[in-house]
């Protein structure tokens, strides 16, 4: 694998293996991770609604202020990257996603765990020029200018630059008419700025808007757009994993058969853009849900991550699976903009306590955890897919959704739920008939 790795530090001897989990009261949950990662009790609150984001914090953070939205947060076990163990905080609302990232993330720390590394983390402002004359001129006249220009988008950061990062390129780009010959010419401008521990966008902004009247003035053309490009194609991070074939055999299937359909979902997902967009949706069920703990902006992610998956001209996937001798080779890659520092993650209380969970250091090691994540969630989907199929697992979740809406008390869930599944019809007006009969046979509801 190509680029640079990051080390970690010794991350004390945390083991994200907690058994059974998922069947702990939700007290003891707290507890555990509280004790484990030794959060205090102001973390340990604000991992709850009522201590999460207050009204006064939000009206902060967004105009129009009307209330708070809520999604459930669970916690992905299991997983070892470069290794050293994570715990991974996600906020999604769909069933199953927290199951199949901890199910698959322990089979692959069963063969070593996850090999991660990331670029730098260089981002792109673009400015656009029109009106600027002979296209060579122009290409030639801002190239012998760049230090200028790199020197007054520096200008409008300048601690940025103490510490190292800032504008440290540019380019110019000569794009043909979209309307064909008669039209005039696209000349874009690249700012390659070294953003750090930022996601960048407000940085990247600032230069671009800095610059535009000094290209104006070099070129004579008139400046429209500036503003950074969300595919960050420059700040990819990867993540790898290994799995021998002997490990991936259930009680109905070989292992050999298990890998290959994982195989041949990949190569369905290659060959034909439909697959691939519910293949790559499945690693953005991922990719996002920790996006989202972590006070990241995830639409700017998606938008990087889907354009990054049509750079040759067909929408293809953003990981691959492979037989290589007698193990599974499972590859992602896709760009990813993240921060430690600004935006929600100085103000959010939630985000904040996020952070103290994950324990990350840089935001390169944020980026190899996520495409690490990613990539967990992918292969849970596509042995399933490959193997017993998706709705088993899914359902058993979707069942217990299902008997909430009809009504059923937590301490009925569970037995709702299971009887759902085997009746094999999990819909609200079934799940009613079963509460009824349930309540029957105890005298009552239960409390």
């Amino acid at each position: 694998m190509e680029g640079k790795k990051f080390p970690m530090d010794d991350k004390n001897a945390l083991d994200s293996r907690l058994s059974g989990f998922h069947t702990w009261p939700l007290p003891e949950r707290l507890t555990k991770i509280q004790t484990l990662l030794g959060l205090s009790e102001a973390e340990l609150h604000a991992l709850k609604p009522e201590g999460s984001l207050g009204l006064g914090t939000a009206v902060q953070m967004i105009e129009n202020t009307i209330g708070v939205f809520s999604l459930p947060m669970g916690l992905a076990t299991n997983f070892k990257v470069n290794q050293c163990d994570y715990l991974v905080p996600m906020v999604v609302e769909e069933p199953s996603v927290l199951a199949a990232v901890s199910f698959a993330a322990k089979m692959v720390r069963a063969a070593g765990g996850f090999e991660a590394e990331t670029d730098g983390s260089w981002m792109i402002g673009q400015v656009q020029v029109t009106q600027f004359g002979a296209p060579d001129k122009a290409n030639r006249t801002l190239l012998a200018h760049k230090e200028a220009i790199l020197e007054l988008a520096n200008s409008t950061h300048p601690n940025m630059l103490k510490r190292g990062g800032g504008a440290k390129d540019m380019e110019v780009r000569l794009l043909p008419a979209p309307e064909g010959p008669r039209g005039e010419p696209l000349l874009v401008v690249h700012l390659v700025v070294d953003a750090q521990e930022a996601m960048g966008a407000n940085l990247v902004n600032t230069m671009a808007e800095a610059v535009a009247p000094l290209i104006e003035e070099l070129t004579g053309g008139k400046v429209f757009l500036r503003i950074l490009s969300n595919l960050a194609d420059r700040r990819l991070a990867r993540a790898k994993c290994r799995i021998p074939v002997s490990l991936l055999g259930t009680s109905e299937m070989s292992g050999e058969a298990v890998a290959e359909g994982v195989v041949q979902a990949s190569r369905f997902a290659m060959a034909d853009p439909y697959r691939a967009a519910t293949h790559n949706k499945g690693i953005m069920n991922g990719i996002d849900a920790m996006a989202i703990a972590a006070g990241q902006d995830f639409r700017a992610i998606e938008a990087g991550a889907h354009a990054f998956a049509c750079r040759d001209g067909q929408y293809r996937p953003l990981s691959t699976w492979a037989l290589e001798g007698h193990e599974l080779i499972g590859r992602i890659e896709l760009p990813l903009a993240l921060g430690t520092v600004g935006g929600p993650i100085q103000i959010h209380p939630g985000v904040q306590a996020v952070f103290k969970i994950l324990r990350i250091q840089s935001v390169h090691e944020l980026a190899m955890v996520m495409a690490s994540v990613g990539l967990a969630q992918n292969f849970a989907a596509v042995r399933a897919l490959g193997s017993v199929g998706i709705q088993r697992g899914h359902m058993a979740m979707h069942a217990r959704s299902v008997a909430m809406a009809a009504g059923a008390t937590p301490e009925e869930v569970a037995d709702i739920a299971q009887a759902l599944v085997a009746s094999k019809d999990i819909k609200v007006d079934k799940a009613r008939v079963l509460l009824a009969a349930l309540r029957a046979n105890n005298k009552g509801p239960s409390v």
